[in-house]
């Protein structure tokens, strides 16, 4: 099985723990984000949100790692099944190397992200929690010449936005959990002897370079039934990703007097990593995150100037009344299919 210790240990080394200033307003922060985003979305909790935590990197890191864990547990126990005998050796050869890369990827990411609504999709009994990674904020606001006050409450409304969601709407966190379960349920992790024992060919070589391209490594792994699922996914992560990224905006205008700048300034801090960086974020599949803000954006102001607040809102009616990835590329096609009986046509 993994070995989760190694992983924290190498998450720690690659992370860093700079020192961070305390924001003494966040929980003020976070409830006026809840106010304004609630009263644009229309989004009401069915409970109190998770109270708002600064956290360093370090903290950032456990909190994904004890996440991460029934997702890639249950892989890896099933890795090898069909070498019989030499199974348990195989597993945990790919324990330890899942759990060094595993490592290197949570202590990069630990490096960039601001906050996070955290929710363990497979654990429906796991309290979800509302981070703010101090260290990052700081070191942001310095990079973008931000006001740092107006900085942590754009990223608040981003990360409160999300925690409105799955509280608000019943049926998403299941959703997406099933869709998850039936994505890890049907991958066979079964291993080709033969394989083992050769060079890559020319073929295996292309396929790879193709998904480097992509930013997709996982497509090595998987058929058209796990692909299927994993657009259907993709496309939900897209909507909630742009829903967020919209509503940032959207209530933003009234609240940030630098909002048109803090926009800016995010953009460029997400398009201007080094070339070494750029492809480790295509490795880690982190560049399909950045499309899935890009495409989920564009498909809900879309949606937005098309039909208002009202419109967009159909996403949450059912999971049937989500996007396809086809259709967060053509909003109108959504509007059309979405459209409740008898209205007129927008």
């Amino acid at each position: 099985m993994i070995d989760w210790t190694l992983a924290a240990s190498l998450a720690g080394v690659v992370a860093g723990d700079p020192p961070h200033r305390e924001r003494p307003t966040l929980s003020g922060v976070a409830a006026e984000s809840e106010r304004l985003v609630s009263a644009y979305t229309g989004l009401a909790p069915a409970a109190p949100l998770p109270a708002p935590e600064l956290v360093d990197r370090p903290a950032w890191v456990r909190a994904n790692l004890d996440s991460t864990r029934p997702l890639l547990d249950p892989v890896v126990g099933r890795l090898g099944e069909n070498l019989g005998p030499a199974a348990p050796a195989l597993r945990a050869a790919t324990g330890l190397l899942v759990a060094a890369e595993l490592g290197a990827v949570m202590g990069y990411v630990s490096r960039r992200v601001l906050g996070q609504y955290e929710l363990v999709l497979l654990d429906a009994e796991a309290p979800a929690r509302l981070l703010f990674v101090g260290p990052n904020l700081d070191e942001a606001a310095r990079a973008m010449n931000a006001d740092e006050d107006e900085l942590l409450s754009w990223v608040a409304l981003h990360e409160v936005t999300h925690a409105l969601q799955f509280s608000g709407v019943p049926w998403l966190r299941a959703h997406m959990g099933g869709l998850l379960r039936t994505l890890l349920g049907s991958l066979e992790v079964n291993v080709d002897p033969a394989r083992l024992l050769r060079l890559p060919g020319r073929e295996d070589l292309r396929a790879l370079a193709e998904a480097v391209r992509g930013g997709d490594l996982f497509s090595l792994m998987m058929g058209p039934e796990q692909r299927a699922a994993l657009d259907r996914l993709q496309a939900v992560m897209s909507v909630l990703e742009g829903h967020a990224e919209h509503v940032m905006d959207a209530v933003g205008t009234d609240l940030l007097p630098s909002l048109p700048r803090l926009r800016a300034a995010m953009e460029h801090r997400r398009a201007s990593q080094s070339g070494p960086a750029r492809l480790i974020a295509r490795l880690l599949g982190l560049e399909l995150k950045m499309r899935q803000y890009a495409q989920g954006k564009r498909f809900c102001d879309a949606v937005v100037d098309q039909g208002g607040i009202v419109a967009l809102n159909r996403v949450w009616t059912e999971p049937a009344a989500l996007p396809s990835l086809a259709e967060i590329e053509r909003p109108l096609d959504w509007l059309a299919r979405t459209e409740p009986p008898g209205a007129v046509a927008l």
